[in-house]
């Protein structure tokens, strides 16, 4: 019987730490950004900060996708996930992936006038 408990929590404590893995770019979610920032950019400058935007999202989301696939890993081999010690970049997606859905709004705003 006791056997049976301890594979039970051992099988509950990895569930719960395969929840705690650092998630997915895809299934991080946008901060809320002011456009307002931008009303005064031209449309082409606008471009070049989208494009900028969308290279530090690649950055940051190839980094997040780095932590995700270790903690995979870590918790297969170890039962933990290592971006519970070491971090993750969720934050900075959320913040790129928002700055980017401000210059999307600004540009509709600016470059159809």
């Amino acid at each position: 019987m006791g056997m049976k408990l301890e594979r039970v929590s051992i099988i509950l404590l990895m569930a719960g730490q395969v929840v705690a893995c650092a998630k997915r770019p895809a299934n991080i979610t946008a901060l809320s950004v002011s456009s307002e920032k931008y009303r005064e950019v031209d449309c082409a400058r606008l471009e070049i900060q989208l494009l900028d935007a969308k290279t530090e999202l690649d950055k940051v989301s190839a980094m997040q996708n780095s932590k995700s696939n270790g903690d995979a890993t870590s918790v297969a081999l170890f039962g933990i996930p290592f971006s519970l010690l070491t971090g993750d970049f969720e934050k900075d997606v959320a913040k790129w992936k928002g700055e980017i859905v401000a210059i999307e709004r600004a540009k509709e705003n600016v470059c159809s006038s």
